[in-house]
């Protein structure tokens, strides 16, 4: 077996990756910055077994110093969150692009087998539509007035409505959020330097992942953990335009197997994957099932208020990554969210949804 570098290898997937490899053979080291954002300045806990390196993706000498003895490399480092990104643009691009500069930069020094690079489903923008014929389209938006007005569903040029479909990789990007033009670049230089350079280069494009283990401090650390703090704090989850918008939400530990797929399987070398859970949900839907699981009563909140950088629908096609990686879904979100609550229950709370809505609110992108 190998040694892989695990980068942002303490993070709420890293470490759910990083014990897939441990029990696969493969050993392990994990890089990380370990920001306050993120890990609220608790000590990492660290799977038996993974040694840690910590330093910041555009700390060359450190990653280096890193990538010494690995065979490979799985990069999760980035900064996440779409409305965030929207505002602090210098730091997501220096985080995720200028950092993964660096780290191919490294690369030179330190060759490795293959890299897998963790992109995410933002760079479709909005996801395949289909007309009333059954035919698809790609390069659907909507446009801001209409959306402001409350008309949330995109429809054809001629004023035709549309049907969300699945959407595969074939799918040009259509990049809506500065968030999802650093995972783009990070996506497409990843696979870019591994044609250059003789390296085994794969990029696994994730849908909404959810499980155990997520920063539920951290506001833009996804849907699902953003709606339990508000849940455990005794407050509304704060859901955008109608509530529903349809998203695909895949669990961490489908997730973490997909990494340790793509990074063994010799087919994978090359290609781009979707990895979500192949089901729509509404993001009410999600936030009802949430409250349920919780014992709670309390409705979310339908603001009717648009966010910048938004799309309207995208859930993913898996066929691919079913056919060349074996990669199939275990974990149902309905099914897993008992595991979820009871983690959420021995967890310190802190809710920042208000103040991430402020941040928001104040810099007019929502409106």
């Amino acid at each position: 077996m190998s040694k892989v570098l695990i980068t942002g290898g303490c993070g709420f997937i890293g470490r759910h990756v990083a014990d897939e490899m441990l029990e696969k053979g493969h050993e392990v080291r994990l890089y990380d910055a370990l920001i306050d954002q993120v890990h609220g300045g608790a000590a990492p806990q660290l799977p038996d077994g993974a040694e840690l390196v910590r330093g910041d993706m555009q700390d060359a000498d450190r990653l280096r110093a890193a990538l010494d003895g690995c065979d490979g490399v799985i990069h999760l480092a980035a900064e996440v969150g779409v409305g965030q990104s929207m505002y602090e643009i210098a730091r997501y691009v220096g985080a995720n692009d200028l950092g993964t500069a660096v780290l191919l930069e490294a690369l030179l020094a330190h060759p490795v087998r293959r890299i897998v690079v963790a992109s995410s489903m933002s760079v479709y923008g909005e996801g395949y539509y289909a007309l009333p014929d059954g035919a698809l389209l790609e390069g659907v938006r909507r446009r801001p007035a209409e959306v402001r007005s409350g008309n949330w569903n995109p429809v054809a040029p001629d004023g035709t409505p549309l049907r969300p479909a699945p959407t595969d990789e074939r799918k040009r990007p259509d990049l809506a959020s500065i968030y999802a033009l650093t995972k783009y670049a990070q996506e497409r230089a990843v696979m870019i330097f591994g044609e250059a350079y003789d390296v085994e280069a794969v990029a696994l494009r994730l849908f909404n992942v959810f499980g155990a283990g997520q920063a539920l401090s951290n506001p833009y650390t996804g849907v699902l953990a953003n709606f339990a703090s508000r849940l455990a704090s005794g407050e509304r989850p704060t859901i955008f335009e109608d509530g529903q918008q349809r998203r695909d939400f895949v669990h961490v530990r489908d997730v973490a197997r997909a990494f340790r797929l793509a990074y063994e399987t010799p087919d994978a070398a090359g290609e781009l994957f979707n990895i979500g859970s192949g089901n729509a949900y509404t993001v009410t839907q999600v936030a009802e099932l949430l409250a349920a699981a919780m014992g709670s009563d309390l409705s979310p909140e339908i603001t009717g208020k648009y966010r910048a950088g938004d799309i309207r629908n995208c859930f993913a096609d898996i066929g691919k990554a079913r056919s060349l990686l074996g990669f199939e879904p275990r974990e149902r979100l309905e099914d897993s969210l008992g595991e979820f609550v009871d983690w959420v229950r021995g967890e310190v709370v802190i809710d920042r949804g208000a103040e991430m809505r402020r941040h928001l609110e104040q810099r007019r992108l929502v409106s």
